[in-house]
């Protein structure tokens, strides 16, 4: 094509491109259509923002939550704040978890395509691919909000897109099939939430340099432990045991000792909640199950584990009774022994361990009587420890299946981690105790975290654009952190001392010490502190802490109970002491012997969220906050009450603050310029020069004021998204001229396309003609001088002949040694065709001979022998072609003669006739051929030896008969003279003959007599005729006569 031409066609579909890009749909070179974020903005007032930063009034929460409503209203669940995800619960099946949508989202920036889960997922792996720096996803909210279903689809994502083979396939697998196991054990029924995380937890993926996953690691945080002994009404147990009783079988119940009726167990019956409609606990128990398997459990494993769990069950169910004394005993010995079978335990250790209590006074033991109230204690306390250590053990073994299992990738420059932490939002019940204390703790610690990281990753960005960095105002709630962690003042430190001084301790004495402590704090508050106004709605039982997200009220009845989460050292020792493998490893012996007291609950807890908050810090952050949008579980309905109280809790207002503190959106110059440069003439339709002068051309156009906007390095940053729907309304409007202008580039460019296609076909046909008239010449002219030397004038013509002979030949190769066709070749190549063909037999004949197998190799060596022998000279030889030599004709061997030959093996043997050399008498015999020597046989005696070395030849007529004479030596006296025998097989048998003594040059065939030594000096002659039937008789002059069958009695004859 012309370079005129090419240059129209290429201009015309650069201006066609740059008027698409304008337009709402683009495509990228995957052919994958996007919707970007800025083409949204013109529906905002239907389906809001998808981005919070984008709000006008940002400081106004109604704002926030109509925003919110209106996208969920569209089904829109997914919404941003800056790089924060904010998801809410549709509690409805959407269609935007396909594969189709996984791939939609892959490899695409943040802001090209709507808010996803997914987009966050892919972002947070492209990340950790491209800077190899590890990376968290924290999940937060209420329960019910959805936290566990999203960190499911991240964990789907990933084993879905990542690269992977057969074995990371199978790690993957381990990864989905951890959840429902950690659903089941961890999980229950609460009245806002049929499938409450009763636990937190942290999952560790780990992928190699390539991006594929090679491990995984899981911590737990903080199990409800005080659910497996009580529920409140309308709440379930953890899921397990109402899996095990509906979905065990009959004879896996009859050996826990359980019956289908939750309603018979004390730790099930409290909630008067067995059935869920959204819950088949029959399914579940098959998917726990395999999931179990396929994780890497054994039968073993699984029947001790479901042992625990039903031991748990018949511990709720024992039963005490109260002497005249005040002492206890226990009044169902059934439990005590089933107990004894489940859990591997002393029967009688175990019941003297619940009714008695171990103490230890000045190097001293004393055993003391527990009453009724301190043996139900030790009875819960007992189930809450199995149960907790148990879930700790399922964590650490699914830990072992997902741990890296080649050193090659233990290497920290070898591996990456992408984090994931599923853990319970801020928590406000209408009764708070020591749980909703510490998860809150966790949230104000979280959220502190949250403030870091965003303020630090806000200002490193200003700083690698260039732009001067300005202070945030935010709350920072270090204070309310202080208040609760803080050494020897803080409220976990108080407690601990409450629980660790002598004398009687309890929950009132500690709200005392609280007061004392914490009097002038401005965020603690209780009954005896606060105002007239606040002790109308406060207990005295009661402390309040005014949180980040609100005022949280906590009774702090039990506090002391839960922060000792003792258990009395007698039921550890029956523990220890366990026949039951899980639970022998979870009671260590080590922890009876030491006798100094273990960390208490609350502060166990703050140092696992100290080391916590390490492992994120040393991570990139990404978030992703769930709301639930009504306690009834239904989809479509919007309950803004209690919308407005999660994202109080959440702290969204606050994130969205600290992300609107600076600038609300920000681009690249590219992608800036790319979208509005029809709002100016000097950049429309494209711009040349930089793309920096090309953004500020633009924006001087649009009369940006200074405060409105700054240019960094690479990306434009606008303050107020006002300023940005402004330009994106300018864009709308001018659409219609764009279309124009579009409708006028299309027809001009399909016109100048048009032409240059025609121009083009139209030369390639010109060019087609010429080249074809010039073949035809050189066809013609070859033609005429094809018997003159190889020159110019016939070149293409005798190339023409060889290369059409050669193809010809390829289609009509022999193919078989046996065919012997050959194409007729042109007189110019004959030499060439005999020896390609030459080649081409050798070839065949090569792998003919590497095909054929040993045994088949030597029945034809022996019939190649016989055919240098026999052929043309004998009769019978044609007939014997078509069959096969066998290794032996002879009959059972006679012991005497084996053992006469001694080592000499038999290699063929073959019944005969032998004519003694006086009177011509037939006798049978065997002639037997060994590596060196013949012998003759008349059944258990050896008549003759022929030795191979001596033997001088043989000698057999042209005829059909089967006579053949063994020259023998006669100068030697011992030895006996020629042999004359008659064999059915002649030519086989004289083959091996000949070929096992290597005389096969010493085979004569004589056409009508035979001369061998009767004796030294002596000679016989056997004659031989043609006759009508086979026949061997003693003839004139004392000659043998053979008469042999003519030609068309051959049935007779002796191959």
């Amino acid at each position: 094509m012309p370079s005129a031409c090419q240059h129209s066609v290429t201009t015309a579909l650069k201006e066609l491109i740059c008027v698409s890009s304008l337009f709402p749909q683009e495509v990228d070179v995957d052919g994958r259509v996007r919707l970007v974020m800025e083409s949204a903005l013109t529906a905002r007032d239907r389906v809001g923002v998808q981005d919070f930063v984008l709000l006008e009034n940002y400081n106004s929460e109604a704002a926030f939550i109509e925003n919110l409503r209106r996208r969920f209203k569209e089904n829109l669940i997914y919404t941003y704040i800056g790089s924060v995800l904010v998801s809410v619960n549709p509690y409805k099946e959407l269609e935007i978890y396909s594969k189709q949508q996984m791939e939609r989202y892959r490899g695409v920036s943040f802001y090209e395509i709507s808010p996803h889960i997914y987009s966050v997922s892919d972002n947070t792996y492209r990340a950790m691919k491209t800077s190899r720096k590890d990376q968290c996803i924290l999940i937060s909210g209420e329960s019910g909000a959805g936290k566990t279903e999203a960190s499911k689809k991240i964990l789907l994502y990933y084993a879905v897109t990542c690269p992977t083979n057969d074995r990371m396939a199978a790690l993957g697998d381990r990864l989905l099939q951890s959840n429902p196991v950690l659903e089941a054990f961890g999980n229950a029924k609460t009245l806002r939430n049929d499938n409450s995380s009763r636990f937190g937890k942290y999952m560790d993926v780990q992928f190699d340099f390539r991006g594929v996953p090679v491990g995984g690691h899981i911590l737990n945080y903080l199990l409800e432990k005080s659910r497996v002994v009580h529920q409140n009404p309308g709440e379930r147990n953890f899921h397990i045991f109402y899996q095990l009783l509906n979905g065990g079988d009959e004879m896996l119940l009859k050996t826990l000792y359980l019956e289908k009726n939750p309603h018979n167990y004390n730790y099930l019956a409290k909630g008067n909640c067995p059935r869920v409609s959204s819950i088949n606990d029959k399914n579940d128990w098959k998917v726990v199950m395999k999931a179990l398997s396929v994780i890497g459990f054994t039968e073993e494993e699984v029947q001790k584990l479901l042992s625990i769990i039903s031991g748990v069950l018949h511990l709720g169910n024992i039963q005490f009774g109260e002497g005249e004394e005040g002492e206890t005993y226990i009044t169902t010995e059934t439990q005590i022994a089933n107990l004894t079978e489940l859990l591997g335990v002393d029967g009688s250790a175990l019941t003297e361990a619940l009714t008695h209590k171990k103490l230890t006074a000045k190097g001293e033991e004393m055993i003391s009587p527990l009453n009724f109230e301190q043996a139900m204690s030790a009875r819960d306390a007992l189930a809450k420890a199995v149960y907790g250590r148990t879930f700790n053990w399922l964590v650490e073994k699914i830990n072992q299946s997902l741990a890296l299992k080649e050193e090659i990738y233990h290497s920290s420059k070898s591996s990456s981690v992408i984090g994931l932490l599923d853990i319970y939002g801020f928590e406000v019940l209408q009764h708070n105790s020591f749980e909703q204390f510490c998860i809150n703790y966790c949230n104000e610690k979280l959220q502190q975290l949250f403030i870091e990281l965003t303020l630090r990753s806000e200002q490193e960005e200003y700083e690698t654009e260039g732009i001067a960095w300005e202070t945030v105002q935010y709350f920072d709630n270090k204070i309310i952190c202080d208040l609760i962690e803080e050494k020897h003042k803080g409220i976990i430190s108080i407690l601990d001392e409450e629980c660790l001084r002598p004398g009687e301790t309890g929950d009132l004495s500690f709200l005392e010490k609280l007061e004392d402590t914490l009097g002038g704090h401005p965020h603690f508050v209780t009954h005896k502190l606060a105002n007239g106004k606040t002790r109308r709605v406060m207990s005295r039982e009661e402390f309040r802490l005014l949180h980040y997200a609100g005022e949280v009220n906590y009774n702090v009845k039990g506090f002391v109970d839960k922060n000792n989460d003792l258990l009395n050292r007698n039921l550890k020792e029956v523990m220890c002491q366990s026949d039951n493998q899980i639970l022998s490893h979870c009671f260590h012996r080590e922890e009876v012997m030491d006798q100094k007291r273990p960390e208490m609950a609350a502060t166990q807890f703050k140092n696992s969220l100290m080391k916590l908050m390490e492992i994120l810090m040393s991570k990139e952050p990404s978030y992703v906050r769930c709301i639930k949008p009504n306690d009834a579980k239904q989809p479509g309905r919007f309950d803004e009450v209690l919308v407005r109280h999660q994202v109080k809790y959440l702290g969204l207002m606050e994130n969205l603050r600290v992300r609107r503190a600076g600038f609300a959106y920000r681009r690249h110059f590219e992608a800036f310029l790319q979208r509005y440069k029809p709002l100016c003439p000097e950049t429309w339709p494209n711009w040349h020069g930089r793309l920096a002068d090309g953004v500020s051309t633009l924006i001087n156009h649009l009369g940006y004021k200074p405060e409105e906007y700054k240019l960094g390095r690479s990306k434009i940053f606008i303050r107020f998204p006002k300023t940005l729907f402004t330009t994106e309304d300018a864009l709308e409007a001018k659409k219609p001229e764009i279309g124009k202008y579009a409708l006028h580039v299309c027809v001009y460019t399909v016109i100048v396309i048009q032409s240059g296609w025609r121009g083009m076909k139209a030369r390639r046909r010109a060019k087609r003609r010429r080249e074809a008239a010039e073949l035809i010449r050189r066809f013609i002219k070859g033609f005429i001088y094809r018997h003159n030397e190889y020159g110019p004038e016939n070149d293409y013509f005798l190339d023409h002949v060889r290369y059409s002979f050669l193809k010809n030949l390829r289609k009509n190769l022999p193919e078989n040694v046996l065919d012997k066709r050959w194409p007729t070749p042109p007189p110019l190549v004959t030499e060439a065709s005999e020896y390609l063909r030459m080649l081409h037999m050798r070839n065949m004949v090569m792998k003919y001979c590497r095909r054929v197998q040993p045994e088949w190799k030597k029945q034809m060596v022996q019939k190649v022998v016989a055919s240098e022998i026999f052929k043309d000279q004998k009769d019978s030889y044609p007939e014997s072609v078509g069959r096969l030599f066998l290794d032996t004709r002879r009959e059972q061997i006679n012991l005497k003669v084996v053992q006469t030959l001694g080592n000499d093996k038999v290699q063929y043997g073959a019944s005969v006739t032998k004519y003694d050399r006086r009177g011509f008498k037939p006798r049978p015999r065997q002639l037997l051929l060994t590596n060196n020597f013949a012998v003759l046989v008349d059944r258990t005696k050896i008549k003759q030896k022929i030795d191979y070395a001596t033997m001088r030849g043989i000698s057999l007529s042209s005829l059909r008969d089967g006579m053949f004479v063994v020259h023998m030596p006669t100068e030697d006296n011992k030895q006996k003279t020629d042999v004359v025998l008659q064999s059915n097989h002649v030519i086989e048998l004289v083959t091996k003959l000949a070929m096992m003594a290597g005389k096969i040059d010493y085979v004569n065939i004589s056409p009508g007599s035979i001369r061998f030594a009767v004796a030294r000096g002596k000679e016989g002659i056997i004659d031989f005729v043609r006759g009508s039937e086979m026949k061997v008789a003693k003839g004139k002059r004392g000659h043998l006569l053979v008469v042999t069958p003519r030609e068309e009695n051959r049935t007779a004859s002796c191959v």
